[in-house]
């Protein structure tokens, strides 16, 4: 459903933006595309240094041209810099962005900036030294955004960029499973060399259902994060580990179980010798069809307590994995922390590296602007700025 809201004054959508974004920017530029007077959502990019403001202004205007119903947009500049009796901060980066708009073809609804001592209009040539004083924003009762139904936004872009807090007891429990899993596994090969190793049940039970992999990612949506089966999150876990096997879980989650099968079959040829599998490897990389953001958010949430339980030195595989759900779902800024959390376990973690150069190189995915997209990225760059 599309929320309309409709702000009266430059005051107004000010106190509209972190609404729509869910949480109040910091130290941030803020693109809000917009289709005639309708809003196409928003993308917020760390501010850049002084010296890139050019380039900067550049690529900004070049991701909201990349959405082929924008045919306008709107600035908004957080900042905790001052205005200091002077002009508004970030004014060289607002006037390259106005100069790239314009001769791009697209039309400038208005640019705003508001720093820790007042806000202004980088187009209000009667705004007053020092900016507006940051009362005039109206309160949040008074707002539109929230006669619209619009919660209050709270945290900034970095809030639930964590793992759940997961106690020790929870812990040893899935490495205890995930050792079990182990056993089970090797176990399968080992009657014949006479080893005499214990099985325990449940890992064994466990590991049946590696015979169907798709029927297990998709079970593990349904999973409630908060009382996940220590042998089931060990399982996941492992599976996580394992390129061949998380990349099934990806392709899988982002559309539904068929699309799952199709790729464990693509994986199963490719170990036979056949080329890697173009399906795969093409949504990995952001192609295709705009996947379920919903899906990406169960998954992420579940991916996001196994990762929490996990014994250290396995951590880098689902982290990894949250970092790619994060960044599908247009939240760079938290793909960034979790690939840092994965790159201070194992610097040389290839899916780590993978969506960690994507995300400094502001590489999004394409369904990220596809013109019937029911959500847009709300964090296009993170770090990269």
């Amino acid at each position: 459903m599309t929320t309309i809201v409709k702000a009266a004054t430059a005051a107004e959508f000010l106190s509209f933006v972190p609404r729509m974004l869910g949480y109040v920017p910091t130290d941030s530029v803020v693109l809000i595309p917009f289709q005639g007077t309708r809003t196409l959502g928003a993308m917020r990019i760390d501010l850049p240094a002084v010296a890139d403001t050019d380039a900067a202004a550049a690529t900004y205007v070049g991701l909201v041209c990349r959405i082929e119903a924008a045919d306008a947009l709107a600035v908004v500049v957080f900042t905790d810099e001052r205005f200091d009796g002077g002009s508004a901060p970030a004014r060289a980066l607002a006037e390259g962005i106005r100069a790239r708009a314009d001769s791009s073809g697209l039309r400038v609804v208005d640019m705003l900036c508001r720093a820790s001592d007042g806000w202004a209009s980088y187009l209000d040539a009667d705004t007053p030294p020092g900016g507006r004083p940051l009362p005039e924003i109206l309160d949040a009762d008074a707002s539109p955004a929230d006669r619209a139904g619009l919660p209050l936004a709270d945290g900034d872009q970095w809030t639930g960029a964590a793992l759940p807090a997961v106690d020790l007891a929870e812990k040893e429990r899935v490495g205890n499973a995930l050792q079990a899993i182990r056993v089970a596994i090797g176990g399968f090969g080992s009657s014949a060399t006479g080893s005499t190793a214990r099985i325990d049940p449940r890992g064994l039970e466990a590991v049946c259902l590696l015979d169907d992999l798709p029927a297990l990612f998709e079970e593990a949506l349904s999973w409630n994060p908060e009382m996940l089966d220590p042998f089931d999150a060990a399982l996941l876990l492992w599976c996580l580990e394992r390129p061949a096997t998380r990349d099934v879980a990806l392709v899988q989650w982002c559309d539904d179980i068929d699309r799952g099968d199709e790729a464990m079959a693509a994986q199963l040829r490719w170990e036979a010798g056949e080329p890697y599998p173009a399906e795969v490897a093409k949504r990995m990389w952001g192609e295709g069809a705009q996947p379920s953001a919903e899906r990406l958010r169960g998954a992420l949430e579940v991916t996001r307590r196994v990762a929490a339980a996990a014994p250290r030195a396995t951590r880098p595989g689902p982290l990894a994995v949250c970092a790619w759900l994060s960044w599908a779902l247009g939240r760079s800024t938290h793909a960034e922390w979790f690939v840092g959390q994965a790159a201070a376990i194992d610097p040389t973690h290839g899916l780590t590296g993978i969506v960690q150069a994507m995300v400094r190189s502001g590489h999004l995915p394409e369904w990220a602007f596809a013109r019937t997209g029911v959500w847009r990225p709300e964090d296009a760059m993170g770090a990269a700025g």
